[in-house]
């Protein structure tokens, strides 16, 4: 489930201070999660993303939260219990407190990043679980680039480009902060299309993606994500194929849209 969520949420432009006009307080998208398990796509898990509005004593933040569950009758088989999250400025998305939580299959581990934007650091925590049961933390201070991001805020930001002004094929590299390591990204814009999904027919933009020297995405094009060709471009479909499989994300339901 974590490279799932990787395939959503590494797309980000060199464009980082465009303003939001996306994505508002008060939306929740649902999603099925699906694998393919001996040629038939099926469906393990549901994925939610939701936004809040949170207040602290020096500003007001907008809470990104990315939940996935199996299903209960794939609980016995390999549970996931997932919980991703980043606090971001509402109006730039820019990011200032990432936390993961994951607890798959009785792997655990938990990410935390607090992010020092005038000094270009991440104050890091990772946690996790020792065979007996207790508990072990690292602390690093991590150097990044201007425009790196979490997977959360990453995901959240590409809502806010304008794929319209783009040419078909136009290419973007970008920088994604995942497990203490910036991991260079690229897209391709391949031009809208129309499909039908669980909250009607919508016209998308597509977007190809691709992992600079990593073994997590296969293959050419076969790593596709569609955003709806609106002022909310919400994720509505994505196909992903990995080292041990394929699958895709399909979207059930969408409510408190911002437009």
């Amino acid at each position: 489930m974590q490279r799932i969520i990787l395939v959503l949420a590494i797309l980000i432009s060199s464009l980082t201070y465009s303003q939001n006009n996306a994505v508002g307080a008060g939306e929740k998208l649902t999603f099925t999660a699906s694998y393919n398990m001996s040629g038939l796509m099926t469906d393990l898990a549901q994925v939610t993303m939701e936004t809040s509005e949170v207040k602290t004593s020096k500003a007001t933040l907008l809470r990104l939260k990315c939940t996935a569950a199996t299903y209960s009758k794939w609980d016995n088989f390999f549970k996931i219990r997932d919980l991703y999250e980043s606090y971001v400025s509402p109006k730039t998305l820019t990011p200032y407190l990432y936390k993961r939580d994951i607890n798959e299959g009785g792997y655990y581990k938990f990410m935390q990043y607090k992010y020092s934007h005038k000094t270009g650091t991440v104050k890091s925590l990772k946690r996790k679980k020792r065979k007996d049961g207790t508990f072990w933390d690292e602390n690093k201070n991590v150097s990044i680039g201007s425009a790196t991001r979490d997977l959360v805020s990453t995901l959240y930001k590409l809502r806010t480009l304008d794929f319209s002004s783009y040419s078909t094929g136009t290419s973007k590299s970008f920088t994604v902060l995942f497990d203490n390591k910036e991991n260079v990204v690229n897209f391709k814009y391949l031009g809208t299309e129309t499909i039908s999904t669980n909250i009607g027919k919508k016209t998308c933009y597509k977007l190809a993606i691709s992992i600079n020297n990593s073994n997590v995405l296969k293959g050419s094009n076969d790593n596709l994500l569609w955003l709806t060709a609106d002022e909310n471009k919400i994720p509505v479909y994505a196909k992903f194929k990995i080292a041990v499989g394929s699958g895709e994300l399909k979207i059930k339901s969408a409510s408190g849209l911002k437009n």
